[in-house]
């Protein structure tokens, strides 16, 4: 396994596959993620995914740490936060100061804006799950005492 960072430690990429041995196309990592190969480059164009080697031929060859990264970012969009933010937390990796403390304020930011939007849908959902209750009991043979 690769030496990473430990804000890419977390991220389980073997979620999408075991340990990569070779590094993948990104043909491949588009199949492996679900995203478009446009969207991983426009990942990379506006730096939110850096560092990704080339062949001798100039063609991206995503590693394990990049792949462990990319589900990171997959999970942060997934959760709502703005690519602005998404880009905040990639500037604050890329720093030549430690930014540990930082990171960790955007991510509890983030987290808490989760959170909060989690407890929204489950009200949502108690007033579903009420209907729903509703309507059995209007639609079930009444039941002798």
């Amino acid at each position: 396994m690769i030496n990473e960072p430990p804000d890419v430690a977390t991220c389980r990429v073997d979620e999408l596959t075991p340990d990569v041995d070779e590094p993948l196309t990104v043909g491949q990592v588009a199949a492996l993620t679900g995203l478009s190969t446009h969207t991983l480059r426009w990942y990379e164009r506006v730096g939110l995914l850096e560092g990704v080697a080339r062949d001798g031929s100039g063609h991206r060859r995503y590693t394990e740490v990049d792949l462990r990264r990319l589900v990171l970012l997959m999970r942060l969009r997934a959760t709502g936060m703005p690519v602005s933010e998404m880009l905040r937390y990639a500037e604050l990796l890329r720093a030549d100061t430690p930014t540990e403390l930082q990171r960790m304020q955007l991510l509890e930011a983030h987290r808490d804006r989760v959170l909060n939007h989690i407890a929204d849908l489950h009200r949502d959902l108690d007033v579903i799950n009420s209907k729903i209750t509703g309507y059995r009991r209007a639609l079930s043979p009444a039941v002798p005492a």
